[in-house]
């Protein structure tokens, strides 16, 4: 029996770790790092000990020499998936309360385990060369997750930055820069399974939980048991997930994690860990895992358990964070009310100050209940009784989110945030039938538009004036991508900031001429810091941005796209909103071009003024937009027997050319970089 368990790691999974010791009696030590001493977890451990890193495994094993401890708990994040770390564990005569080094190695390797998993018989994503991928693919660190080392790349010319960065990411973060590249999905599902394994090879599964929602790859909400997940596909994860665990020799506490597109599925990775969400599934089955943890690092025998979910948990977690952009903030925490009628796993208290050396995450809240609806009311109580005051959180987001139709409804997938940006008004009615999933006739359907960024939310410009360019969040200047003088276009990087390990880059909100750079590499900023001024753009490009084309390219003039009738919050644009404002029935103003080729139909399209003056013309022009509006009446009519299935679908001449969102990931939860951002 473990008698007393330093747990390698902070903050709420630190707290979360001591309650389950107290439970069984264990004595618990905590490690603190110098610039972490005021932190809640430092003062709630029987015991403390000073450590210089929490990314040194010899550290954690002197201050347990020191403390007299018998175990080592590593949480989740920092080296909580090194086999090294693992390994010395074990060796300096340590028990170690995780999957063994060996499992770790073959689990914790992104690509070594795709290849387990294939030879398995699960369904995996192509990866490697970017030739042989394709485009959209996404660039992945091999060696960990939570969003670090991740790029979504829809071209080849975004490749080489892409890559690089990706591989600075994944370096600081852990360690190792080695990337890959995967086939990227633009709306999956993202579903993760719940294992726990003894050391004879039994293997229990606590059912799946569906984590769909997220930003830069990280999650914000999930719940237990996935809600709109087909029996069938049910059983197919949670069989494939105990197929892989016995195929490493995996035993201890685990995620297998899963993309879900429709009716296929692929495997993703394992988690060789307790996970962040963890407490969704102990509140719907009724088990405590990091219990289940110590009894089996004791040896005990799980061939008894059959564990049966009892009821329907949702967790959302409140982040001091801009809820728009989800860019990390720091601050004193003034004031902080958390609600007293669901479960909160905290890591601070009032008058804690946030930083950003460590994850910005202040609670999770988890609300249960017999039915889903039950818990999401729970939650969304929850919800609007906390209070977090002197530091900006994501309280304004969580309560936008549990109220949306699409979450309602149980309907989100990793694109979510970019089918409906954060605090957008909720839409009127939701797709159904075929309507559901965006498609265009005799065209791909469209990929989702590019992620929440910082542009011109922190810049004090005019269109043709000066701009003063600040920090969106505080952090580290990582590099600084222009000079003094330099032409910069609009969205073009002006400063790299790194917060918690990621890269954030400072773009230009428009075609201009730096006049001056107030940072460099190395400094730290707060939020607001001024990094960049900017004059008016060079003639030249302002010439070019006045909407000049090249000789020989005369601008295309388009339709107006078909309404359908229940896609009232569009992707790309493609289908527009019938009933705002009867935007439906506008129609483009005359526009001066000489006649213009029509590279779909090989027509020619006569000046719009030249119909205007011929009479005919006028004529055959209102007949035609009589036609259209009788259609569209119908077609808006939801007591029409033509139904919505009868409704043509938008129609794009040219494919959108877009930076997309990475609605796949990795490893969603932090490894070697401090607690999971995500």
């Amino acid at each position: 029996m473990i008698r007393r368990l330093l747990v390698a790691n902070r903050g709420e999974i630190a707290l979360r770790v001591f309650r389950a010791c107290r439970a069984r009696n264990i004595e618990s030590v905590a490690v603190v790092t110098p610039d972490d001493l005021g932190s809640l977890h430092a003062r709630s451990a029987d015991a403390t000990a000073m450590i210089t890193s929490y990314l040194d495994a010899s550290e954690y094993i002197r201050a347990a020499r020191e403390t007299d401890a018998d175990a080592i708990h590593p949480g989740y994040g920092f080296l909580a998936e090194s086999p090294t770390f693992a390994a010395a564990t074990i060796e300096a005569g340590f028990r170690w309360v995780g999957p063994a080094a060996k499992a770790l190695t073959i689990g914790g390797d992104k690509l070594a385990a795709k290849r387990i998993a294939a030879a398995a018989g699960i369904p995996t994503l192509p990866q490697g060369d970017p030739e042989d991928v394709g485009f959209p693919l996404v660039v992945k660190a091999a060696a960990g997750g939570g969003g670090r080392g991740m790029r979504v790349v829809r071209a080849q010319e975004e490749l080489d930055e892409s890559l690089a960065a990706a591989r600075r990411e994944a370096e600081a973060a852990f360690a190792d820069d080695t990337v890959f590249c995967e086939r990227y999905l633009d709306r999956p599902r993202h579903v993760e399974v719940q294992i726990v394994a003894d050391t004879v090879g039994h293997v229990v599964v606590f059912g799946e939980r569906d984590c769909s929602v997220q930003r830069r790859h990280q999650k914000i909400v999930e719940e237990s048991p996935a809600p709109d997940l087909a029996p069938g596909i049910r059983s197919r994860l949670e069989r494939a997930a105990g197929m892989f665990a016995r195929a490493i020799g995996y035993s201890n506490a685990g995620t297998v994690e899963f993309l879900v597109n429709g009716d296929d599925f692929y495997f993703l990775e394992l988690n060789g860990r307790i996970q962040v969400e963890h407490p969704v599934t102990e509140e719907t089955y009724g088990v405590d895992l990091v219990g289940l943890q110590f009894e089996v690092t004791d040896g005990k025998s799980l061939h008894a358990l059959y564990p049966e979910p009892q009821r329907h948990a949702i967790e959302a977690r409140v982040y001091a964070e801009d809820p728009q952009t989800f860019l990390p903030q720091a601050g004193l925490i003034d004031r902080l009310r958390l609600p007293t009628a669901i479960r909160v796993d905290s890591g601070v208290e009032e008058g804690d100050t946030i930083g950003t050396s460590f994850d910005p995450m202040i609670a999770k809240l988890i609300a249960r209940g017999q039915t889903r609806g039950e818990a999401r009311d729970r939650l969304r109580d929850a919800l609007a009784e906390t209070v977090v005051e002197g530091v900006q959180t994501n309280l304004p987001f969580l309560r936008w989110l549990v109220g949306h139709p699409v979450f309602v409804e149980g309907r989100t997938s990793t694109a979510f945030l970019v089918d409906y940006p954060p605090l957008s008004p909720y839409p009127r009615r939701l797709p159904s039938g075929s309507w559901r999933a965006p498609w265009r006739l005799n065209l791909p359907a469209p990929a989702p538009a590019s992620p929440p960024t910082v542009d011109g939310h922190h810049a004090a410009s005019h269109e043709h004036g000066d701009s003063d360019v600040a920090a969106p969040m505080p952090g580290t200047v990582l590099r600084v991508e222009v000079a003094e003088g330099d032409a910069v276009r609009a969205h073009q990087p002006l400063v790299v900031l790194e917060a918690m390990k990621m890269e954030t880059p400072v773009t230009s909100p428009f075609d201009a001429t730096v006049k001056s750079v107030h940072v460099a590499a190395g400094d730290r900023v707060d939020g607001g810091t001024l990094l960049v001024e900017l004059g008016g753009a060079p003639q030249a490009m302002k010439s070019r941005s006045a909407g000049a084309l090249p000789e020989g390219k005369p601008p295309l003039a388009l339709a107006p796209a078909r309404v359908a009738p229940d896609a009232e919050h569009t992707l790309d644009h493609d289908i527009h909103d019938p009933d705002e404002e009867g935007r439906a029935h506008e129609r483009p103003e005359a526009v001066d071009h000489e006649p213009v080729h029509d590279p779909v139909g090989e027509r020619e399209h006569e000046h719009v003024d030249e119909e205007e003056r011929d009479p005919e013309r006028q004529q055959d022009h209102r007949q035609r937009e009589q036609r259209d509006e009788r259609l569209h009446d119908r077609v808006d009519d939801p007591e029409d027997d033509a139904g919505e299935d009868q409704c043509p679908p938008a129609v794009d001449a040219d494919p959108v050319e877009d930076a997309g969102h990475d609605g796949q990931r990795g490893d969603i939860d932090g490894r070697r970089n401090g607690e999971a951002a995500g």
